[in-house]
């Protein structure tokens, strides 16, 4: 069963007391196995069914998880790379990916709807930013980061006062309210998240936006009008790689001439279906793609790419926060949501800490407008202007904050 991972450093120790030791590490965990079936299902298919087994508290466990997860990246990487099976896995599952208008809603309400008050526990207070943040100064508290992210994405779009932007998948509506807001524009935003919506309406409305931010519960395919800049933060993630071209194909014909978008999202180097587990219990219907899988929405719609920037490292970073902040709220958290529901996340999370620190997963931001577009900055400077002055972040957060980073 360990080869099948890659023999990570972990000690198992099973129902009859029989233990099970790596042949030369120090373990950073121990696995105890409750019983026979646990451990068969376990050889059966690991990463479908330890998660469950996990969660389940059929498998039980001590130690880091955080490092465990990443043994178990680092050696699964090594197997596949001469594995013939995992060549046909990866084959079907760019052949099953199916994620239709009716099926994206599921699937969002699946992971987005399960209550705005067990996000804001450990997402950043000021704008509960569900995505990557961004650390342009060292020691940046978690929602420093996150409005110096928001600050980021409005660069690179080159927001200019009175420009009108279209963004594909909104979240709870803080990258619009910041762009009206700060930049001065006007923003239609989308979501077919019904919780996220209404909280977003809420929050425009108390700080007096509505006029400047209009949020949309449909699905992107319906974006309809022209803006000068489109914008998606989070959601091509959850687009099927066969819907791929009729994104750009909306992208092409809601984007002006001179217009300018940003798309950000988790990627992979290898192309592949993502984590059984995560697939099944997390996020449905998730496909990270890699970069040239993206250009799959540019190409085809004489769409050109003008800037890519990985940022592997700042969702490592920010990952590792969300994590201790999880951790720092689990009694709050137990108060909402059942045990296995506690574990499943727990897990989640320390696994896609791990995925990021090993390289498992990626973090693009792909700058790109029309291929005939000759408005657009000839060097990279305009992007950076807020970042010479650390004060300009800490005077845009408006929350204070008492909690220990």
């Amino acid at each position: 069963m360990m080869d099948v991972v890659g023999n990570p450093p972990v000690r198992i120790s099973l129902w009859d007391g029989v233990e099970v030791t790596p042949y030369c590490e120090q373990p950073v965990a121990i696995m105890m196995y409750n019983d026979r079936m646990a451990l068969l299902k376990t050889i059966l298919n690991p990463e479908l069914y330890w998660g469950d087994l996990y969660c389940s508290a059929r498998v039980g466990f001590e130690g880091d998880m955080a490092r465990f997860m990443q043994a178990i990246y680092l050696g699964i990487s090594e197997k596949e790379k001469i594995s013939l099976l995992r060549r046909i896995v990866l084959w079907m599952g760019h052949r099953s990916t199916f994620n239709p208008c009716y099926k994206a809603r599921e699937n969002i309400h699946h992971h987005y709807d399960i209550g705005n008050k067990f996000y804001r526990l450990w997402l950043d207070r000021e704008e509960m930013q569900y995505t990557c943040a961004y650390f342009s100064h060292e020691n940046m508290t978690l929602e420093e980061a996150q409005i110096a992210k928001l600050h980021h994405i409005c660069q690179k779009l080159n927001l200019k006062p009175g420009d009108t932007v279209v963004e594909a998948g909104c979240g709870w509506g803080g990258l619009a309210r910041f762009m009206a807001k700060h930049y001065g524009v006007r923003v239609r935003a989308y979501n077919i998240s019904k919780e996220q919506i209404k909280y977003a309406r809420r929050r425009a409305e108390q700080e007096k936006l509505s006029t400047q931010v209009e949020y949309v519960l449909d699905d992107y395919r319906n974006i309809s009008g022209r803006y000068d800049v489109f914008v998606s933060v989070g959601m091509l993630e959850h687009v099927a790689k066969r819907d791929y071209q009729e994104l750009g194909d909306v992208i092409r014909r809601c984007l002006k001439a001179d217009g300018r978008g940003l798309i950000h999202s988790i990627g992979r180097i290898i192309s592949g279906p993502i984590n059984a587990w995560i697939e099944h219990r997390i996020f449905p219907g998730a496909c990270p793609p890699t970069l040239s899988e993206m250009m799959n929405i540019f190409e085809p719609n004489a769409l050109a790419t003008y800037d890519v920037e990985n940022m592997r490292l700042h969702y490592s970073k920010t990952l590792e926060m969300w994590s201790r902040r999880f951790e720092q709220h689990r009694d709050e958290i137990t108060q909402m949501m059942d045990e296995e529901f506690i574990r499943a996340w727990g897990l989640y999370l320390y696994g896609s800490l791990a995925a990021f620190n090993v390289g498992e997963l990626q973090l693009f931001q792909v700058v790109f407008g029309h291929v005939k577009n000759n408005n657009i900055p000839r060097s990279r400077q305009y992007m950076y202007h807020f970042e010479h002055d650390e004060a300009t972040v800490k005077t845009r957060l408006t929350v204070v904050s008492s909690e220990t980073e």
